[in-house]
C-alpha cells in the first residue's frame, strides 16, 4: 500500500482530538481508559488513522499496564520502529508503516513465542471483528 501523506488540518478534520493527539502530536492516553484493553473477540486492530491492519487478537495477551498488548504485530511491514529519547531514556517507537502514526512504544518484557510487548495507546487503534462475531 502507498503511504498515506494528509496535511496536518486534514489530519484535524478525519480524526477525534484524542485520536489526533496521540497519533500525529505523540500522546499517549492514560492507562485503563480503552475499551480495547478488554476486547477478547477474533478480529484485527487496525490502524485508526489509515484502517492498515495491525495486529491479531492471537497476540493479544493482559500485561496489566492498563494499554492493549501484543507479542507481535500482524507482518513486518505492518509497523515501524523509531528511536524516542523523551522522558530522559531511550525507548523504542512504534509507529503505523503506512501513515506514520505514533502507536505506542515496545519493549523486550512480553511473553512467548517473542519476549516482545507492543504497548498500544487504544485510541491508536480501531477493532474489526472477524466476519460472524458479535
Amino acid at each position: 500500500m502507498a503511504k498515506v501523506e494528509k496535511t496536518e488540518e486534514q489530519w484535524r478534520e478525519e480524526l477525534t482530538a484524542e485520536e489526533f493527539r496521540v497519533l500525529r502530536e505523540e500522546g499517549t492516553e492514560r492507562a485503563f481508559t480503552s475499551p480495547l484493553n478488554d476486547e477478547k473477540r477474533d478480529g484485527t486492530y487496525i490502524c485508526a488513522g489509515c484502517g492498515k491492519p495491525l495486529f491479531a487478537q492471537e497476540a493479544k495477551f493482559d500485561s496489566g499496564t492498563g494499554w492493549p498488548s501484543f507479542y507481535a504485530p500482524l507482518e513486518g511491514e505492518a509497523v515501524t520502529e523509531k528511536t524516542d529519547r523523551k522522558l530522559f531514556m531511550k525507548r523504542t517507537e512504534i509507529r503505523c508503516a503506512d501513515c506514520d502514526g505514533h502507536l505506542g512504544h515496545v519493549f523486550r518484557d512480553g511473553p512467548n513465542p517473542t519476549g516482545l510487548r507492543y504497548c498500544m495507546n487504544g485510541v491508536a487503534l480501531n477493532f474489526e471483528p472477524l466476519e460472524g462475531e458479535k
